[in-house]
């Protein structure tokens, strides 16, 4: 029998005004605004220094033999600690305790891997698949809603892929910068973001337009400061390393918001700019996607000209989602609007292209799926049955589950590959990394399934 709920009233009945008055405090102005950002960027720089060196730098920690052994390179640790002893000069690893266990830097790690992979048996993995001769496959994770898991995805897979011995760049095109702190990245204003690439980009169409506009006996349009000033900035300038020795990043602040402004200025003065090609074309021209495997674009929460750039130079598109009516509904509405978006730019771009009968703009991604995050498979599970149904192949089968290690790491502006085992128990943590290792083992079959496809059409086994 149902028991009777405690005969009480609602909290919000009989409230005092005079006692809401006392709670209210002042009325806010402008100002207030900035003694409030003042106090978050305090506690935020408290936060994120708890991950910091005396340096103030952000250090990655040590891995231990029985980690390296079950997660890095596929090798028995009896093997392991043989192979060490025969061969003085691999790192040997450091102890805290006399007899104690060994523990390595990643550096230490990927030179550990590297042996094993020259030597060891053919039958294990001991390096990632990575076919030869192709640039690196750029992946936008990207939603229009917040509170999805897009940025932490998109670190985590960043992390899980540098583990696994890929090379990866980070790319964040988020102005709150969240990618970039969580990298320990510093950046002083909009020129140490992608700004200056966007910039660089127009300014070369502009000057080839003004060529242009001079034989015709037009007058050219000026370059600004900016303009000229970006002309001399390249990617490799804009890259920092992180506290990851195999994760580069190009970070983000806030002034970088500007180009959602400054961006709609410059198609203005010339039309014919091709806004959506200026990241990707960029990297291409500097080299970049040469230098990396994997590279993660962290896109804002919103459909603008940044995203726009991210998801045009993307092969693959990952999108989170929550398994909650709401956010499949936002979902759906974040694909409708790719389709306008892109649809529109192939229409305008196609109209001029079959009047002077060049090659038509068809734009086309590897991959794109769909990503459950934060799951609760006790509360969720229908819903997201459901999704799967109506979704099919573009949802993942994965779900991403939410367990306590996930949330301890965020709150330590930190990865979960990050966190020591050794703060928890070998069971908690293997069961809490479980969730991010399986998101990654299904991100990894998309970028080999893409990878092979590409080599079976390079050798006309595809078409």
């Amino acid at each position: 029998m149902a028991k009777d709920l405690p005969d009480e009233q609602p909290p919000y009945f009989n409230i005092d005004p005079e006692q809401a008055l006392g709670d209210l405090g002042p009325a806010t102005d402008t100002a207030g605004f900035a003694a409030i950002a003042e106090a978050c960027a305090r506690g935020r720089a408290d936060l994120a220094s708890r991950g910091m060196n005396e340096e103030g730098e952000k250090t990655l920690r040590l891995f231990s033999t029985w980690e390296i052994t079950r997660y890095l390179i596929p090798v028995a640790q009896a093997h392991f600690r043989r192979v060490l002893k025969q061969n003085p000069d691999l790192p040997q690893g450091r102890s805290e305790t006399e007899g104690g266990a060994k523990w390595f830097t990643l550096d230490e790690v990927l030179r550990l891997r590297a042996h094993f992979a020259e030597g060891g048996s053919k039958a294990k993995e001991y390096q990632p698949y990575r076919p030869d001769g192709v640039p690196a496959k750029l992946v936008a994770v990207a939603n229009f809603k917040g509170g999805v898991g897009k940025t932490s995805t998109a670190a985590h897979l960043a992390m899980s892929a540098a583990l696994d011995g890929y090379k990866v760049l980070v790319l964040d095109l988020d102005s709150q910068g969240s990618m970039t702190s969580i990298f320990g990245g510093r950046v002083e204003d909009e020129w140490k973001t992608v700004f200056p690439l966007l910039a660089r980009h127009y300014a070369s169409h502009l000057r080839a337009e003004n060529q242009r506009r001079l034989d015709r006996n037009e007058a050219p349009i000026p370059l600004d400061d900016t303009l000229s000033e970006a002309l001399e900035v390249t990617a490799k300038d804009l890259i920092q390393p992180t506290h990851w020795p195999n994760i580069d990043l190009i970070g983000a602040q806030l002034n970088l918001y500007w180009a959602e402004f400054q961006i709609p200025v410059w198609r203005m003065q010339a039309r014919s700019w091709k806004l959506w090609d200026a990241l990707t074309e960029s990297l291409e021209a500097d080299g970049v996607l040469d230098d990396y495997d994997i590279v993660f674009i962290d896109t804002p929460p919103a459909l603008g000209y940044l995203t726009i750039n991210g998801l045009a130079a993307a092969d693959i598109l990952l999108v989170p989602l929550g398994a909650s009516f709401l956010e499949f509904d936002s979902t759906g509405r974040f694909f409708d609007m790719l389709h306008s978006t892109f649809a529109s730019i192939e229409e305008g771009e196609n109209m001029a292209a079959r009047a002077l009968g060049r090659e038509e703009l068809a734009f086309e991604w590897d991959a794109v799926r769909a990503v459950v995050t934060r799951y609760d498979s006790t509360q969720q599970a229908e819903l997201a049955a459901l999704m799967q149904a109506y979704l099919g192949r573009t949802l993942s089968p994965h779900r991403q589950d939410f367990t306590a290690l996930i949330g301890q790491a965020g709150e330590q502006v930190s990865g979960i590959y990050e966190a020591d085992y050794r703060d928890f128990n070998r069971e908690t943590y293997a069961r809490g990394r479980q969730t991010f290792d399986e998101t990654y083992a299904a991100f990894k079959r998309l970028l080999l399934g893409v990878w092979r496809r590409e080599e079976r059409q390079a050798d006309g086994q595809l078409l």
